[in-house]
């Protein structure tokens, strides 16, 4: 082998050790390309083990007696879960936004004081949604067309997801803290850690618990995860220490915290409440049809969420370099991270065009559900490319403080486009669950396309924090 060949290997291997490492990044300097790379193969990796979550889930439980029933709990569950996920995302992406600002500006000490206070808005928005949900079980999933079956079975399952509430949401908002310090291989191995125990409970408990014991064990897998995060931040040598002093209430960062939060929980909202009204009206077509369609989302979300976390690199960029003063420096990051994800998604496209068929059937065995979920896979992946540049784009509006642009763009292309749409196509015209992907596809690419007209303006340079 040439010198030269292994030279290039070992210097790329060294790379990715580094960003896998590496917790002291200055990202307002050097290389752009380096500086994107270095953030998102931990972000990859770690939104990789996000989405493992889900397939680990889905793969065991589909194996089990009245698989259907089971199957249908899992989707109405997350469907209304997106909720949560919606919050904790909204509070995970202004606490990126003004971590990342108090980097860029080198003010270390208040971006821990930011952090903790983020940690303290988590907190007390959990207890609201962990009570409501785990006494309102049995109605949550009578809400979403789940059929008696499905509420006699799935209410236990429903019940531990809500009430695990609390590990959701410091998962998610933890690790935007990580990221927003430039520090995203913590916020990877948190991950990581939380998966591992995942997948080994998952199938221990669902022998002995059955679907309960899906819900118990990514719970626990999603607490160790936590803890690791809370050591990292308390007892570390991550660029942020949090010092119990950092908890005391500053109404001022709180305010500021909110009111990014509250517009990204809003948008991400509207994008949430589109796929519960999705999911419910892929009920109408019967337990088949949302099996298939929760197989379908699982598999597209297992490589969404690596293109999420690349799109989280031009998140931490924008903010750091809006903090240093450098908006140009910002927007270049934003397009050369747009051209990663876009090449990334073209060959996840060709994956699923190809061998759409033997990943779905590999993940559940019922030919109905499989025929669905393959139909889902060809069409709603056909926008790939352009879901890939619309996420970083997102990325770059929320990490530079603009919240409402993303939050305006979806009301109008989830709501106002997506769900009429829909109930067109699949019940109107008659097309039943191909229509609901027809119309994924369709407002999936128009919000990202609004999305880098409007980026490309540049209005997002003037926000302040």
């Amino acid at each position: 082998m040439p010198l030269n060949a292994t030279n290039s290997k070992t210097s790329v291997w060294s790379f990715i050790k580094q960003s896998l490492t590496s917790e002291h990044q200055d990202f307002t300097q050097g290389s752009i390309r380096r500086g994107v790379l270095m953030l998102a193969i931990p972000m990859i990796l770690e939104m990789m083990m996000e989405s493992v979550f889900a397939v680990v889930d889905i793969y065991f439980v589909g194996r089990i007696e009245h698989a259907r029933q089971a199957v249908s709990t899992v989707v109405l569950t997350e469907s209304v879960l997106t909720i949560l996920y919606s919050v904790a995302m909204a509070l995970s992406m202004g606490a990126t936004a003004v971590v990342a600002r108090r980097v860029g500006e080198k003010n270390i000490d208040l971006a821990a004081k930011s952090a903790a206070q983020a940690i303290n808005l988590a907190l007390i928005i959990t207890v609201v949604i962990s009570l409501a949900g785990g006494f309102g079980a049995p109605w949550v999933l009578k809400l979403m067309g789940g059929s008696p079956e499905v509420v006699e079975m799935g209410t236990p399952y429903t019940r531990i997801m809500f009430g695990g509430s609390a590990v959701i949401m410091l998962l998610f908002l933890i690790n935007g803290i990580f990221r927003g310090a430039g520090n995203a291989a913590i916020a990877m191995w948190s991950l990581w850690l939380a998966n591992g125990c995942n997948i080994i409970l998952c199938p221990i408990l669902i022998h002995y618990y059955g679907l309960t014991g899906a819900a118990i064990a990514t719970t626990i897998g999603r607490g160790v995860g936590v803890l690791y995060q809370l050591y990292h931040l308390f007892k570390g040598k991550s660029l942020l220490r949090i010092r119990r002093p950092h908890f005391d209430l500053d109404l001022g960062i709180f305010k500021t915290l909110f009111d990014l939060s509250w517009v990204v929980f809003f948008q991400f909202f509207i994008a949430s409440a589109s796929w519960m009204f999705l999911a419910r009206l892929i009920t109408r077509f019967g337990d088949e049809a949302v099996a298939g369609y929760g197989v379908a989302i699982r598999i597209l979300m297992f490589f969404l969420l690596p293109a999420w976390g690349m799109s989280n690199a031009a998140a931490t960029l924008v903010g750091q370099n809006l903090g240093a003063q450098q908006p140009e420096r910002a927007e270049q990051s934003v397009w050369k991270t747009a051209k990663y994800n876009a090449i990334f998604m073209a060959g996840v496209i060709l994956l699923f065009l190809l061998g759409g068929d033997l990943i779905t059937s590999f993940m559940n065995k019922d030919a109905g559900v499989v025929k669905v979920a393959s139909q889902a896979l060809h069409i709603v992946s056909l926008g790939y490319i352009f879901y890939g540049v619309g996420m970083v784009v997102t990325s770059a509006f929320n990490g530079a403080g603009d919240t409402k642009t993303p939050t305006y763009i979806n009301f109008v292309g989830f709501w106002l486009f997506q769900i009429p749409l829909a109930y067109f196509l699949s019940v109107y015209l008659g097309w039943g669950p191909t229509g609901v992907f027809t119309a994924i596809l369709t407002a999936e690419a128009g919000i990202s396309i609004a999305g880098v007209i409007i980026f490309r303006r540049g209005a997002w340079k003037n926000v302040k924090i």
